[in-house]
């Protein structure tokens, strides 16, 4: 087991995502829907979380706490989508519908691409879990405590903002409207605030490890993505696209990302 270098355990890692992305590509390109992309994105760490806790020499009790932090957060958001996704599984998400349209007649090959380009940004996302899991010390510092504390946070703010946003949309009356309700009245995306809280837990819970201020890169890029590519971004086009005006008075009233700062 200790022979599992860590650059071998990120090889096998980046082979099991890129092989799991090829087959939901191969499934997506069938039922021409990308958006089941989300789904295994997020599934994916706790298959990286599963190679580090069988292969890692670390200390079984961080790896174990940590992997289990992983692999609840990952099965609960991918299931989270799944349910979101199936609903509507021949009706691609209008977000890939445009990023589709835009790309053409070679739309195709580079969703193929971009799959993979998924798969390995589980790997270098998944940078403290590697950090954490060669760690060979056998006492839990104040960093990991804390680390799991605000884990904890992050899990439940995310999953109420997802359960608040999936209770508006069930009620037939609140078609066509913006939901401000909850953690919505305080920020326009909290589910994307908690996602990257998250990710700095990974870090402050990395910290407790030798190099464990390398793990600073995942939350970094998690924030930039959200913040300037695919997350805030995509989803505000198509908020505006969908509901227009009112969505427009919604961004003038609600803070953008930060929960706890409202505008009016």
């Amino acid at each position: 087991m200790d022979n599992h270098s860590v650059w071998a355990l990120a090889l096998y890692s980046l082979i099991a995502c890129c092989v799991i992305m090829f087959f939901v590509w191969l499934w997506s390109y069938k039922i021409k829907n990308a958006g089941v992309v989300d789904i295994f994105w997020s599934y994916n760490f706790p298959v990286i979380a599963i190679i580090l806790l069988l292969l890692a020499p670390g200390f079984e009790m961080r790896k174990i706490l940590l992997c289990s932090m992983v692999i609840i957060a990952g099965v609960r958001l991918g299931t989270h989508l799944a349910v979101r996704v199936l609903k509507h599984l021949h009706e691609e998400e209008p977000r890939y519908a445009q990023i589709r349209k835009e790309w053409g007649a070679s739309a195709e090959v580079k969703m193929a691409g971009f799959f993979q380009m998924q798969a390995a940004s589980n790997v270098l996302l998944a940078i403290p879990f590697f950090i954490v899991a060669m760690n060979t010390n056998t006492e839990l510092s104040l960093f990991e405590y804390a680390g799991a504390i605000l884990w904890l946070i992050s899990v439940i703010g995310e999953a109420t903002a997802d359960q608040q946003l999936a209770n508006f949309k069930k009620n037939p009356a609140n078609k066509g409207k913006v939901c401000d309700t909850g953690l919505w009245g305080y920020s326009r995306h909290p589910n994307y605030f908690f996602e990257w809280l998250m990710w700095v837990s990974y870090f402050v819970f990395a910290l407790g490890s030798p190099y464990g201020y390398l793990a600073i890169i995942s939350p970094a890029i998690i924030l930039y993505l959200l913040t300037k590519v695919t997350g805030i971004p995509a989803t505000e086009q198509q908020s505006l696209r969908s509901k227009g005006e009112a969505f427009k008075r919604y961004q003038e009233k609600v803070s953008v990302f930060v929960p706890w700062f409202r505008k009016v």
